[in-house]
């Protein structure tokens, strides 16, 4: 997901210099901001609030940058705080219900509808708090990395206060821990959490207070029942240790009962005994009266109770982990990813325990929709961890910033310079991108830019796919058809051994294309091209959006025995083995058509 870039507020007031502040020399601009400065600030806001503090910051921050400060980052959190500050929840809460709803993450058990009054974010911010910000830029730094539009920052932000004045001295040790609790637990969670497959009234799905959770996580780091160092992790690592499900008795079962090493963290899944009984009865919905974690591992389960197990008793000890689900070959499967030992993340325990080629998905607990595969590949990578990183997003902080200002060519340069510190930047490309067309850039320019973003980009199918498809629509606009199909079919045949999802993402557009705007004759011709291409080897995932949608589309058009045969062709097509939830699927299609 896009993370969010707060702009300025009134950009018409950048040459004002309030009273209240004294002049920003060069040479203060050349340091970090002084404990002096710091207190200035906070003595100008306690008055009036921070509305008309913003646009002074932001202009100091600016000619920072300008200048080349090593610091102008700095100076930029800082104003990016009195943004924040100044926002009213009436012009906040308007953009974070559109930002739900335009991420598809609203679910029943949130409500987004918060009454939106003139008070400013900064009310829910204490002055302790305010103080602490705008001194801690390596905290901001990761606050604003993190922030995304899906986040109620009036909850968070009213999270992160009562955690500091509840707890003042553990705290500043455990500002992360704090923070991936406030931006966790801002909203519930979705009533599927962690997965679909146990009913709520043997797991409510509920999250502690924030309260509770930081002294549970704090004690249980101090008195060394942690495999890894909470004070260490970042709050990209720590908001996948807070999302525990289970309630804090279990996770107190699983530090004293669960004695696996973390170098042998993945032996957890196959502690939970394979109920082969339950798949035979197609039994996929937990059946017992408890879904606690002794209960589950001495009942045994299928796949995700499994996986489920394994993550919170990873989240008991501290570990940061994923439960996974994905399609295979000849069915569904679930398996747990964790941060090992060196901290880097393994992200296949048990995902090769029942079948192969599984492509999988797992919940981000701060939006709660599905964390993409480029995301968990960058958890894995730990490159955001770096200084480059920080550089990078300094840099295209005001990129942005230059952007809404209506100076691209400024962005532009900005937005260079972080792809040059780290190219794996998204949001510096989509800014680049987006200068170079204001400034006039013609299709062959952007599609080679797109190009160059495509090379950054090389080892991230997912990614690549979306710049592929901007390419290939690019090239048509400008009549260049074979060329257009010429690279999605080389991304195809590059990607295809490894990530066979994203060639059924390619013939799943295919096919509804076609449905939509070929006559029948048409239709059918693309339906038995995609089998012939990709189906023998496509598996549950190309039956559930390959043959599905067409047989349900020939239904839909009054043509039922049509539809049967759309269903035999795919069954004589296919490789479905005996036993095999794609077996289960199809014959309960079959059967369906005949009826």
């Amino acid at each position: 997901m896009k993370r969010w870039k707060l702009l300025p507020l009134l950009f018409i007031c950048l040459a004002v210099r309030l009273p209240a502040l004294t002049a920003f020399s060069a040479a203060e601009l050349r340091a970090p901001p002084s404990p002096a400065r710091l207190a200035e600030i906070e003595r100008a806001a306690a008055p009036a609030g921070w509305h008309d503090l913003a646009p002074p910051l932001r202009a100091a921050a600016f000619r920072a940058y300008e200048m080349g400060s090593n610091f102008a980052g700095d100076w930029f959190l800082i104003s990016r705080w009195a943004e924040i500050f100044a926002m009213t929840n009436g012009e906040f809460l308007p953009q974070w219900a559109a930002a739900i709803k335009a991420a598809h993450v609203d679910h029943p058990s949130m409500s987004i509808d918060y009454p939106a009054d003139q008070h400013p974010l900064a009310d829910e911010a204490s002055p302790a708090l305010q103080a602490w910000l705008l001194g801690h830029p390596d905290f901001s730094a990761q606050f604003f990395s993190l922030l995304s539009p899906c986040d109620l920052l009036p909850k968070s932000l009213a999270i992160l206060s009562d955690l500091q004045a509840r707890y003042p001295n553990k705290f500043p040790v455990y500002a992360s821990l704090a923070l991936a609790i406030a931006v966790v637990y801002d909203v519930a969670p979705p009533p599927n959490w962690p997965h679909a497959q146990v009913e709520a009234s043997v797991l409510p799905r509920q999250l502690p207070t924030p309260a509770n959770a930081f002294a549970f996580w704090v004690h249980a780091d101090e008195t060394h029942q942690t495999l890894q160092p909470l004070s260490l992790l970042s709050v990209a690592e720590l908001k996948f240790v807070v999302d525990a499900a289970a309630p804090a008795p279990e996770l107190v079962w699983a530090e004293n009962n669960i004695s696996t090493p973390l170098e042998n963290f993945d032996h957890l899944y196959g502690m939970v005994r394979y109920r082969v009984d339950r798949v035979q009865q197609e039994q996929y919905v937990w059946p017992e009266s408890s879904y606690d974690l002794p209960t589950i591992l001495d009942k045994g389960g299928i796949c995700v109770d499994q996986a489920y197990f394994s993550s919170e008793v990873g989240k008991a000890k501290g570990v940061p982990t994923l439960l996974f689900a994905g399609a295979g070959r000849d069915g569904w499967h679930a398996w747990f990813g964790y941060l090992d030992q060196d901290r880097h993340w393994q992200l296949d325990a048990g995902r090769y325990a029942n079948q192969q080629l599984v492509t999988g998905f797992a919940l981000d607990p701060q939006t709660w929709g599905l964390i993409s595969d480029h995301e968990l590949k960058f958890l894995s990578e730990g490159f955001r961890l770096l200084p480059s990183w920080r550089q990078a997003c300094m840099n295209a902080d005001f990129a942005a910033a230059y952007l809404s200002l209506g100076q691209p060519a400024a962005a532009a340069r900005a937005a260079r310079a972080a792809v040059n510190y780290e190219s794996r930047h998204l949001d510096a490309w989509e800014t680049l991108l987006a200068a170079q067309t204001r400034l006039g850039a013609g299709p062959m320019d952007i599609e080679n830019m797109l190009r160059e973003m495509k090379f950054a980009f090389r080892n991230y199918p997912d990614i690549e796919a979306a710049i592929i498809h901007r390419i290939a629509k690019s090239l048509r606009a400008r009549g260049q058809a074979s060329a257009a199909d010429f690279e999605e079919r080389q991304f195809v045949h590059k990607v295809e051994p490894v990530r066979s999802d994203l060639g059924i993402d390619h013939d799943a557009e295919v096919m509804r294309q076609s449905m939509e705007h070929d006559l029948p004759g048409g239709q059918w011709g693309t339906y038995g091209a995609l089998l012939k291409a990709d189906g023998k080897d496509g598996g549950v995932e190309f039956f559930d959006r390959i043959v599905l949608p067409f047989v349900e589309h020939l239904e839909h058009e009054g043509h039922a025995k049509q539809a049967a045969v759309a269903a035999m062709q795919a069954k004589q097509v296919m490789n479905i083995e005996p036993n095999s939830q794609l077996e289960g699927d199809m014959q309960a299609l079959q059967a369906r058509l005949g009826n």
